[in-house]
């Protein structure tokens, strides 16, 4: 497969729509944030990927990967160790995990509880970075803050000295209305931006199916795995495999 051509591809993508962000006058709070990294950053999506083909990925130019689980995550960082990559945890995390991924993970997307956050904390050696993850569309089988409750939790995590707070992260419903969930995500990040401290720069949202209208609505971040590595395989519930677009 040429990664080389279909991560330039997706960067195409995101600076054209980069542009017309910029061209629409976001708002001063996300305009802030562009002049501190005025390009979208490309997050690759590895998971379910082996280390080949993250190795190829990064032989052709792409630094960032996120991982969701943290058992398959931790064997592929070993394997990749001689590699300069920066890796993103974007999965849900269970409290018995903190430690690992404090010790594998230099970004955190997906914090949603004071009590993870505490942990995360106490586990790091070095300064993590972390977004909070917000259920902006009130769906309860998903994880994620509520609006109402992302005051408390961005004071809590501005309060612990070893995450460094970078802004918000969000997965919309899927099947709904992903520019407005966008949009309210983005309203949410400019509200909290004059408590939140003097790194809070990030909004990380948008996929292989939605990305350019992520940037287009404020994401500084997207997270891409199928537009860079094709269909990837998945798990089902009978241990069987299938192709399945997730990010």
């Amino acid at each position: 497969m040429d990664y080389g051509k279909r991560i330039d591809t997706v960067l195409a993508k995101l600076a054209a729509a980069g542009d017309r962000a910029r061209a629409a006058g976001r708002t001063d709070d996300v305009a802030a944030a562009r002049a501190r990294s005025p390009a979208p950053r490309l997050l690759a999506v590895s998971k379910a990927r082996d280390a080949a083909e993250v190795r190829a990925a990064c032989a052709a130019g792409q630094r960032e990967f996120g991982e969701n689980y943290v058992q398959e995550a931790t064997a592929k960082i070993a394997a990749l160790a001689d590699l300069d990559i920066v890796w993103h945890f974007i999965g849900a995390i269970q409290s018995n995990k903190t430690r690992d991924i404090a010790d594998h993970f230099q970004w955190v997307h997906t914090v949603d509880r004071a009590k993870v956050a505490s942990r995360l904390n106490a586990a790091a050696g070095d300064v993590i970075d972390v977004c909070v993850q917000v259920n902006v569309d009130a769906e309860p089988q998903k994880a994620g803050v509520a609006p109402a409750e992302l005051p408390a939790l961005v004071a809590h995590i501005a309060g612990l000295s070893r995450l460094r707070l970078r802004g918000l992260m969000v997965i919309p419903r899927q099947g709904g209305d992903t520019r407005e969930s966008f949009r309210r995500t983005r309203s949410l990040f400019e509200t909290m931006a004059p408590s939140a401290g003097p790194h809070w720069d990030t909004l990380s949202m948008g996929m292989s199916d939605d990305f350019e209208a992520a940037v287009e609505e404020g994401a500084t971040i997207v997270r891409v795995g199928t537009a860079i590595f094709g269909s990837r395989p998945s798990r089902q519930s009978n241990g069987a495999v299938s192709h399945a677009e997730t990010a």
